[in-house]
C-alpha cells in the first residue's frame, strides 16, 4: 500500500491525472481499472477520477510492492530526487509568492530544452525549488512546476513559472485567454514616428525554423496580430556611417514563432542584431561595436487583470524587468548622440 497526502501545491488538479502521473509507466487503462476496483481510493472510497483533489485528501494504491514500483518508477521514492544540476548561467527573479515565480531571462537561454540533454530555464526553476527545499522529489514525480510563457533563447526577459497546480492552472488560463498584458521593447532600424497595429498572416517553414508574413490568410498561415507604439527616434554614428535607429514598445496580442521580428521585418523596421530576419551587413557593425550578436528584444513588461482567490495578490499588478546590457548600452549610447 501507497499513500499520498495533497500538499496545496497539489490541490486543483484531476485525481486522474494525478494517478496517471504517480503511475507514469502504466496505460490509463490500467489506471483507470484500478479506480473501478477499488484499488484505488481517495480519503477511503471509492473514486470515478472526475474528483478535484483539495489540500488534505488522502490518494490509497492498494498494490502490492513490486506492481507499484513497476508502474510508478523510481521517482516515487522519497530517497530518489534528482541530482541537482548546475547552470552555467544566472536567472535574477522579479517577482516571487506562493504560486509563481517571475524570472528575467537572459538571451543565449532556453525556455524551455529542445533536446533532451538541454539545460534551460524550466530545469533551472525545478533545481531552484528543490534547492529551496520548496519541492520535493517525491512531489516533483506528481507535480511539475513549470515555465509558462516561451521566449526565444535570443529574446531577453519576463518568464512566468507556476510553483503549484493552482498557479500552473491561472497562468496557461490567462495566458491562452490572452488577459495578461505583454510588453515587448526593441531597437529597429529606421526611423518610425506613429504607432500602429499590424495584421497579417504567418507562415513557419519547419525545415529551416523561419516565418513568413503574408497579408492575405493562406493554407498553413496563422493570424497575428501585433501593436507597435515608437517610444524614441535615434541617428547614431558608427564605423564612418549615420544610422537611424527607433525604440519601440510592442503589446504582443498574438503570441506565434517568431512573430514580431518577423512582422518588424515585412514593414522594413528589421530588430537590431536580428541576424535570421534583420540587415546582416548593419547587424556586423553593431556586433563590431557593442559586441551585440542576437536581437535586441526583451520582454520587458506583464501586466495582470484582476484577480481574485489565490492569486488575488497579483490583481492588477505590473512588473518590469530591467534591459540587458548591451541593450542598455545601445541606449544610452543613442541618447547620447545629437538627433
Amino acid at each position: 500500500m501507497k499513500e499520498y497526502t495533497i500538499s496545496a501545491k497539489q490541490a486543483g488538479q484531476k485525481m486522474r491525472k494525478f494517478v496517471v502521473r504517480i503511475l507514469k509507466e502504466a496505460s490509463a487503462g490500467f489506471a483507470y481499472k484500478m479506480l473501478r476496483k477499488k484499488n484505488i481510493v481517495l480519503n477511503g472510497k471509492k473514486a470515478s477520477g472526475d474528483e478535484i483533489l483539495s489540500e488534505g485528501d488522502r490518494v490509497t494504491f492498494y498494490l502490492s510492492d513490486e506492481t507499484f514500483a513497476k508502474f510508478a518508477g523510481t521517482q516515487v521514492s522519497a530517497q530518489a530526487e534528482p541530482a541537482v544540476k548546475r547552470a552555467d548561467f544566472f536567472l535574477p527573479v522579479i517577482y516571487e509568492d506562493e504560486n509563481i515565480l517571475l524570472y528575467n531571462k537572459p538571451v543565449g537561454v532556453l525556455s524551455q530544452k529542445a533536446e533532451r540533454s538541454d539545460y534551460s530555464a524550466n530545469e533551472y526553476f525545478i533545481d531552484y525549488l528543490l534547492e529551496s527545499g520548496q519541492l520535493t522529489g517525491q512531489e516533483l514525480a506528481v507535480l511539475k512546476p513549470s515555465v509558462c510563457n516561451r521566449l526565444d533563447r535570443n529574446t531577453s526577459g519576463l518568464l512566468i513559472c507556476g510553483k503549484t497546480m493552482a498557479g500552473l492552472k491561472a497562468m496557461n488560463r490567462m495566458l491562452k485567454e490572452r488577459s495578461v498584458r505583454k510588453d515587448y521593447q526593441c531597437m529597429v532600424l529606421g526611423t518610425v514616428r506613429e504607432g500602429f497595429a499590424l495584421h497579417g498572416y504567418l507562415h513557419k517553414d519547419e525545415r529551416t525554423n523561419k516565418v513568413t508574413v503574408h497579408k492575405e490568410p493562406a493554407e498553413g498561415t496563422q493570424e497575428i496580430h501585433t501593436e507597435l507604439t515608437p517610444l524614441k527616434a535615434f541617428r547614431i554614428s558608427l564605423e564612418g556611417r549615420s544610422i537611424e535607429l527607433s525604440l519601440l514598445s510592442i503589446h504582443l496580442i498574438t503570441g506565434k514563432p517568431h512573430q514580431i521580428r518577423a512582422h518588424l521585418a515585412s514593414i522594413g523596421h528589421p530588430i537590431v542584431g536580428d541576424y535570421k530576419y534583420g540587415n546582416r551587413p548593419v547587424n556586423d557593425v553593431f556586433k563590431r561595436s557593442y559586441g551585440i550578436a542576437s536581437q535586441l528584444l526583451h520582454a520587458y513588461r506583464l501586466q495582470f487583470p484582476v484577480l481574485d482567490g489565490e492569486l488575488a495578490s497579483l490583481s492588477g499588478k505590473e512588473f518590469i524587468a530591467p534591459l540587458p546590457d548591451t541593450f542598455a548600452l545601445l541606449l544610452e549610447q543613442a541618447c547620447n548622440e545629437k538627433r
